[in-house]
């Protein structure tokens, strides 16, 4: 299991092909499941998965239809799965600890709740496209009791355009010819991009309170 997550972390998609056959549109969907329905796991690589997920149905290796019929469903069931555990669990999620660690950092839902107040229900869709804010943004939404049906409707559009435009990016760059060779350097511009409004939150906050 661990040599598993490892390739995965890594995007190393010739070994799951090598290993896992068809099954790794199973471990795609999980992936992107588990990203965005357990509150814990808001490390996984989910943007650029997606582009390298795109990127290998360009050259035959995955089904481009599955993969978006498939991540898409994963994406929605992930941020349900995420709000009802704040619906129904609340803050007590925060109690919890491993090893005398807690499991959640207060910090990241802080940083939550700051994307709410800035950008309102609209954070739901923009949450999809900021690590660890879409992890916490629909369980925030679960222990604020938002409306269930408005949740619903921008958890279904903010997944679809995720899913779709970062997926399709992968796939429509896959003709060229120095994304196909620099992958790995691609995947952590990929990354940088993604982090990027994080650390700039972060240092305004540390402005501010300066």
């Amino acid at each position: 299991m661990l040599e598993l997550f490892t390739h995965i972390f890594h995007l190393d998609f010739d070994w799951l092909f090598a290993n896992y056959n068809t099954s790794i549109y199973v471990i795609l969907f999980l992936v992107i499941f588990v990203e965005t329905g357990l509150v814990a796991m808001p490390f996984l690589p989910g943007d650029s998965l997606l582009f390298t997920a795109g990127l290998f149905a360009r050259t035959g290796h995955l089904d481009l239809s599955y993969v978006l019929i498939l991540l898409f469903i994963a994406a929605v069931l992930g941020d349900n799965t995420n709000y009802w555990i704040g619906r129904t669990i609340g803050l007590r999620v925060f109690h919890l600890k491993l090893k005398g660690k807690p499991i959640v950092k207060q910090e990241y839902l802080d940083k939550t709740h700051g994307f709410y107040e800035k950008y309102g229900t609209k954070a739901i869709i923009m949450a999809r496209f900021v690590p660890f804010v879409r992890t916490f943004a629909p369980f925030a939404a679960g222990v604020a009791e938002m409306n269930y049906k408005k949740f619903l409707s921008f958890d279904v559009l903010g997944g679809s355009l995720w899913i779709g435009l970062l997926t399709l990016a992968g796939y429509l760059l896959g003709e060229v010819e120095f994304i196909r060779k620099h992958i790995d350097l691609v995947c952590l511009g990929i990354i940088f991009i993604s982090v990027v409004p994080v650390i700039l939150g972060v240092l305004k906050g540390r402005k501010e309170a300066a």
